[in-house]
């Protein structure tokens, strides 16, 4: 498919593989912490699960949408359990968007959001954003002009992702409201990536659904939120008003029909149960993202598990792939800024949860060392 691209590291996997010595695989937005006691899959049991083996229900199972209901105060009927968000996101832009259809991806984005949106054979316009519009009123104010510049008559929704994975940055109140006004004046969907909503630091995470109900679809994981991400278990809460929610459900059903049945009793088990757990990784996630920007010299992540890395004065004839290479050389894995949007080819994605802590605090020195910081 023409614009589909494989893995965003296909290009230097021989070069990984050849790694002698430690390896600081800062390139994977992953966690090193294991799920809590109780939702780990050693913990489940056929005798206390029956069933656990065989398909969930196709829009989840009874047991998480009782969770999901509980802990978010959601009616079922606007939930739908599906394989990580991103098979939600997935099955949103199934339903949702015809060909040629357009996407307004504000930017820098999750680097899979742009082939969710190819493989419906629609388009990704991606609008620079979280490092160029402002925050409260001023922000604010400039949202209307920098969508409305992207935007035309085949614009059908905008993807939000907060807190936002590359930047680490926690979208405010008023921009979200006036990323939801611009919306409404235009009568598109609203879809809010929210599986960093458990790791804001510097301020409050806001829902965009808060902001406008009846237009935002919401994507929640328990990849990122704790620490399931082989499970492959999301879910999607939909609008309150309008029958869309039925539409993505039979693209659901259609694609991959339930997610796995044992991942989603042990993310029932970490709505349930796992308050102390999230606590715990959010005071060390800060922790871990407070160092690696401390020593790189660069400001302390809002939320999330990135730093994204503007590192053009380091930049030979090779470009970004040959500092990615050099990094690799060393034993330091990073993403290239160019998967999270054109406008980045010369940034780095560092994620600081992906290992254990010394083993990125050592990553973050080589890097220093590379920078001269």
């Amino acid at each position: 498919m023409a614009g589909l691209q494989g893995s965003l590291f296909s290009k230097l996997a021989h070069r990984i593989r050849a790694i002698e010595g430690e390896v600081h695989p800062l390139h994977v937005g992953d966690t090193w912490l294991e799920p809590l006691d109780g939702a780990r899959m050693q913990d489940l049991r056929v005798t206390s699960h029956p069933g656990m083996h065989r398909y969930a229900q196709p829009h989840g199972h009874p047991a998480l949408l009782d969770a999901i209901e509980q802990t978010r105060g959601t009616d079922r009927k606007r939930v739908l359990v599906t394989a990580g968000a991103t098979g939600g996101l997935g099955a949103l832009t199934g339903a949702l968007l015809a060909p040629e259809d357009e996407v307004l991806i504000l930017a820098p984005f999750w680097p899979l959001i742009r082939g969710i949106v190819l493989a419906a054979r629609a388009h990704a316009v991606q609008v620079p954003f979280y490092d160029r519009v402002g925050v409260g009123a001023e922000g604010a104010e400039a949202v209307s002009a920098v969508l409305g510049a992207a935007m035309s008559d085949r614009t059908v929704a905008i993807y939000v992702n907060t807190p936002n994975n590359p930047t680490g940055r926690v979208v405010d109140g008023q921009v979200l409201a006036a990323v939801a006004e611009f919306a409404r004046a235009h009568d598109l969907w609203l879809w809010s990536d929210e599986v960093y909503e458990p790791y804001a630091f510097a301020a409050p995470h806001v829902a965009l659904a808060d902001v406008a109900p009846e237009r935002t679809f919401t994507a929640f994981s328990f990849s990122k939120a704790y620490g399931m991400a082989g499970n492959r278990c999301g879910y999607l809460v939909g609008p309150t008003e309008g029958e869309a929610m039925s539409e993505v459900r039979k693209v659901s059903t259609h694609t991959f029909y339930s997610a796995p049945t044992a991942s989603q009793l042990a993310g029932a088990k970490a709505l349930q149960e796992g308050d102390d757990w999230l606590a715990e990784a959010r005071d060390l996630y800060r922790l871990a993202g407070n160092k690696a920007a401390d020593a790189l010299g660069v400001a302390r992540p809002e939320g999330g598990t990135f730093l994204f890395l503007d590192v053009s004065e380091h930049l030979d004839d090779r470009g970004l792939q040959g500092f990615l290479e050099d990094c690799i050389d060393q034993g330091l894995v990073l993403a290239p800024g160019s998967s999270c949007g054109e406008a980045y080819g010369r940034f780095v994605r560092l994620c600081f949860t992906s290992a254990e802590p010394d083993v990125v605090a050592r990553g973050v020195d080589k890097l220093c060392s590379i920078l001269g910081r």
